[in-house]
């Protein structure tokens, strides 16, 4: 079974300057209840400091208050050049619960991906350990057979001009887990600037990787809690020659 995700402590010092390109969460804001708020992160804004410190998405959650008394804090991550659907708690206990459902397996995740090449299936399931590459760079991974169990349901949606659309359903909530197992298909996300990068056009787009939608069995006995992220900017150019439609019923993958 997974560990359970830790929330990082929380920062007391103040914002590093104004937010980044104007973010505004208020309106990036997806759902929102006692317990629980999910925000569409935007792509190249970590999600808390890293080694080198700088500005990162905990900085700026007083403004996702809402009248409470502390701020909401991570209920899990998604990495710096990720975008899409972040699940916050708004207070310990409903942080602990969101722990457990992550622990267990118990929420769903799906993801787009643009990537290179298409895949020789048009569905499947990639079942590769992962395990750390070097113990100085805890976030770089490598397919292992030593390694921590990591499943990834995925699906093509379409396929043209040398690109796929993947929709992709992580079982397991490993460091890049999406990343190398799109590299391990022989399909690298485009934009990785770590997997897959030898084959990577030049100059290296941004990421093409984006949570597209969570569902959260949070309370006994009624419906889930559902939100839905739309793509990115940089993403919308190479989704529409792949056929995605905005004005397409909410959810449909279909090209």
């Amino acid at each position: 079974m997974r560990q359970p995700f830790a929330p990082a402590r929380r920062s007391t010092a103040p914002p590093p300057g104004p937010a980044p390109d104007g973010l505004d969460l208020e309106r990036r804001l997806l759902y929102r209840d006692g317990l629980v708020l999910v925000i569409d992160k935007p792509a190249g804004l970590p999600v808390h400091a890293g080694p080198k410190g700088g500005p990162n998405l905990e900085h700026y959650l007083d403004a996702l208050r809402f009248g409470y008394p502390r701020r909401p804090a991570l209920a899990h991550r998604l990495d710096r050049d990720t975008s899409g659907c972040l699940v916050l708690g708004r207070h310990p206990s409903a942080l602990r619960r969101l722990g457990r459902l992550f622990a267990t397996g118990a929420v769903e995740k799906t993801y787009w991906a643009v990537v290179l090449g298409r895949p020789e299936a048009t569905e499947g399931r990639i079942a590769l350990p992962l395990a750390k590459r070097s113990a100085l760079r805890g976030w770089w991974m490598k397919v292992d057979p030593a390694g921590q169990p990591a499943v990834t349901l995925w699906r093509l949606v379409a396929s043209a001009e040398g690109l796929s659309w993947l929709e992709l359903r992580p079982l397991t909530g490993r460091t890049h887990q999406i990343r190398v197992h799109c590299e391990a298909l022989g399909c690298p996300v485009l934009g990785d600037s770590v997997y897959g990068r030898e084959r990577q056009p030049d100059p290296l787009p941004p990421l093409h990787l984006h949570a597209r939608a969570i569902v959260l069995p949070l309370f006994e006995g009624k419906p889930p809690i559902r939100a839905e992220a739309p793509p990115p900017p940089h993403m919308e150019a190479a989704l529409r020659r792949l056929g995605w439609r905005p004005e397409a019923a909410a959810g449909a993958a279909t090209a």
